[in-house]
Order: structure tokens, then sequence, then C-alpha cells
């Protein structure tokens, strides 16, 4: 397969402003842009909550205080010049009126977004899609509110009578008038977002005393993973697309949630932990991808929201202010759409394989693995083989099937932030 090249950098629009305001038949939210941008709009049943994803666009990742119908506004960067917004509502809403309003007036383009209670109305709760923005690859289960959640701001009460500002969103954004009715002169443009690189976090199995599954000839799974990394942080800096950071790069031992904390810490888009596994069954072998199954991720979800102390819960969030009912909400959230993601990247892991890697039967699976349960960053377990295989376990010494499995990632990584370009497997 030939070298991806990245597209080129499209000149983002800025956020100026962003606020919400209470009428009394309607939550209106709007952003003041720099330039129009396409969009989509979706209501949500479960919970009760409305996501608006926006392409071409930078956003300070600050958090919005909630007003009207809506809880609270969390973001999410999902890849350079894209933006997810997660409006939690108090229950369920219907879209009045989505559009870009292009400049006049003196006054920038503006998105409106108008929300009324769905309630008593006829298919009251029934999920709309509004928007220019294309509808993603694969059906999305219910989505969350980003990770790089930033603090938690306060505002002037709403009025009935019209919007007002919502306050102070965060750095980089420029605030709207307290006054109502009143929009700010714009500041003058700033220059192009300069696009960050996708972090990817990579794992290596095991180390330090804990050697991990052993496999006949003696070889620990902790030196395999380890070699394994090494190979595929190359592979990916090589490419110079990403940036790339590992958990480990000699033997030591790392408790599994410390691995989770490095991909969280260091803002990962990506997380990838390496194994091999070991059973009695000697026949048994191939790979498998993991992510994280719901009833861990409840688990976490659970123990995150009954912390005395839930600042940096998530990304930096201090949730001890929101209301219990709100930052449950915010929490359960946030891990159901990184369990989407981490699931459509491992789908990508498979079909973007190597035909020459065996892989289990039925491949993709989950389970409730401590490593994998960072709320905000999408994670998956790869399980490269069975040391207690013959075959397997010398594969997985062999350096040059090592580079066949590190080009296969690449490629299931190039296809989650290229959607269409990690394909390999038929």
């Amino acid at each position: 397969m030939g070298a991806i090249r990245p597209p080129a950098s499209p000149v983002l629009s800025q956020i100026l402003d962003a606020r919400l305001g209470v009428h009394p038949d309607k939550t209106r939210f709007v952003l003041e842009l720099t330039q129009a941008i396409p969009f989509r709009v979706q209501t949500q049943s479960s919970p009760y909550s409305v996501v608006i994803d926006l392409a071409d666009v930078a956003w300070g990742g600050a958090m919005l205080p909630g007003r009207g119908l809506v809880l609270a506004v969390a973001s999410d960067n999902m890849a350079p010049g894209r933006v997810r917004l997660v409006l939690p509502t108090t229950g369920p809403v219907r879209v009045v009126l989505a559009e870009i309003i292009p400049p006049r007036d003196g006054r920038p383009p503006r998105f409106i977004l108008d929300l009324a209670p769905a309630s008593g109305t006829p298919h009251a709760g029934a999920p709309q899609t509004i928007g220019t923005l294309p509808p993603p690859l694969a059906p999305q289960e219910p989505v969350s509110p980003p990770p790089e959640l930033a603090a938690s701001v306060t505002g002037p009460q709403p009025s009935a009578n019209g919007p007002q500002s919502a306050g102070r969103p965060g750095a980089g954004l420029v605030v709207a008038a307290a006054s109502l009715g009143r929009a700010p002169l714009p500041p003058r443009p700033k220059p192009p977002a300069k696009v960050e690189l996708p972090l990817i976090v990579i794992d290596p199995g095991h180390g330090g005393q804990d050697p991990g599954a052993i496999a006949g000839n003696g070889t620990y799974e902790k030196d395999i993973t380890l070699a394994m990394a090494r190979e595929l942080r190359r592979q990916l800096l090589a490419s110079k697309r990403y940036r790339v950071v590992l958990t480990r790069d000699k033997d030591i031992f790392i408790p599994l949630r410390d691995r989770a904390a490095v991909a969280r810490d260091q803002g990962a888009s990506l997380f990838i932990s390496l194994h091999a596994d070991s059973i009695d069954r000697k026949q048994v072998r191939g790979l498998s991808i993991y992510t994280l199954s719901e009833k861990a991720s409840d688990r976490e979800a659970e123990t995150l929201a009954q912390r005395e102390n839930r600042a940096d819960a998530l990304g930096g969030l201090d949730l001890s202010s929101q209301p219990e009912q709100v930052a449950n909400i915010l929490i359960n959230l946030s891990q159901r759409e990184k369990m989407n993601q981490s699931r459509r990247f491992a789908a990508l892991v498979l079909t973007s394989l190597d035909k020459a890697i065996a892989v289990l039967p039925s491949p993709l699976r989950s389970a409730g693995f401590g490593v994998l349960t960072a709320p905000d960053v999408p994670s998956v377990l790869v399980e490269m083989g069975y040391l207690s295989h013959t075959k397997d376990a010398k594969l997985l010494t062999n350096a040059a099937h090592r580079r066949r499995m590190a080009a296969s990632l690449v490629r299931a990584v190039d296809g989650y932030f290229s959607p269409g370009a990690g394909r390999k497997r038929s």
C-alpha cells in the first residue's frame, strides 16, 4: 500500500463566542465564528442529550455551565479540525432550528441551535439528525462529552426575556457582551490554528518483576511486547503523521492504572496496549483485539462519580461543584463515547491486518482490563498471539513478523484518523 499523504490543512474557523440563552419557549445555543463551517446535530435519548459535530473549526476545549434545557456543554477535539460538543439535557428535546447564519450588519457568521421540550409531542424523544456534515461511516452508539473538558465556569443567571452571555467559556474564547441582545464587535481574525499531530500512546504489557506469559523456549511476554512497541513507534514516527509516547521504554514494572494515566496526562488521541497470551489449550493461536466491557465501564464510571474529590476526573474538569445528576451523566457519557471510538478502532485493526497474520475466531472481544479504563482516551488491548502455541511464539520473536504486524497497526491508525485509509484484510 502506498504512503498516505496527509491532506492540506484547511484554514480553521475560530470560535469568537459560545453562549446559552433561555427564552420562554426554547433554549438557544450560539457559536460566533470567523467563517461558516459544516455541522451535524443529533438528539439522543440514552441518556437525553444533543450531539453537535463540527468540522474545520478550532475549539478552546472549555465546558460551559448549563441553562434552561441544557445541563452543560462539553467539548471533545476528536481529530485536527473536528470537534464534538455534547449537551446533556433535562429530558427529551427536539431541534426547532439548527443553521449557520451568514455574516451581516457587521456581525460574524453564527451557528444557531434552538431546543424545545419534546415531552407530550408526537414522536417525543425520537432521534433527529440535522446538518450539512456527512454522517459517520458506521452507526454510532450514544455518545459522550469529550475528554479534555476544561474547568467549569460560572455566569449570570438566565433571563426569560432573551439570551445572555454564558460567562467566560475558557482560554482562547472571546466573551460576548453581557447585556441582552448585544453582540460584541468581532476581534481581528486570528491566524490559522496550528494543527497538532495526534498523539499515540503505546503500552508494552508487563515489565520488571512481572514477566507476563512465558513461551516454551523461555522468552518472556514483557520482552516481546517491548520489542513490538518500539517497532510500532518507529513506523508511526517514520510516517510523520503522529507523535508517539511509550508507557515504558525499558524493563520496569508499571501498575495498570498508571499506564492508563500516562495516556490521559499526555492528552493521547489513542491508547494501544500490547500483549501476548498463554493458555492450557496449546492448539489455540491467533491475534485478538479487546475493548473495555460495558460491565467494567459502568463500574468505573460509578467509582469516579462517588469520589469525594472529583477534580480532574475527566481531563481536568472539576465535577465537585456540579450537581450529582450532572456529574454522573457527564462521566457516563464520556465513557460511552470513548468505548464507541475504541470499538471503531478495534474493527479497523482487524480489517487492516496483513493476511499472513492469524486471528482467533471472533477476534473482536471485550473484557474488564484495568489498563483500558481511562474514561477519556479511546483504548484497545491487542493480544498479538499465544506464547503457548509453538508457531505463534516463534513468529512473535521474529523481527520480520513484528514489522508486518506494526505495519498493520499503522494502517489501522491511519484509517482511524483518515476514514477509508486503513483497509487491507479481506
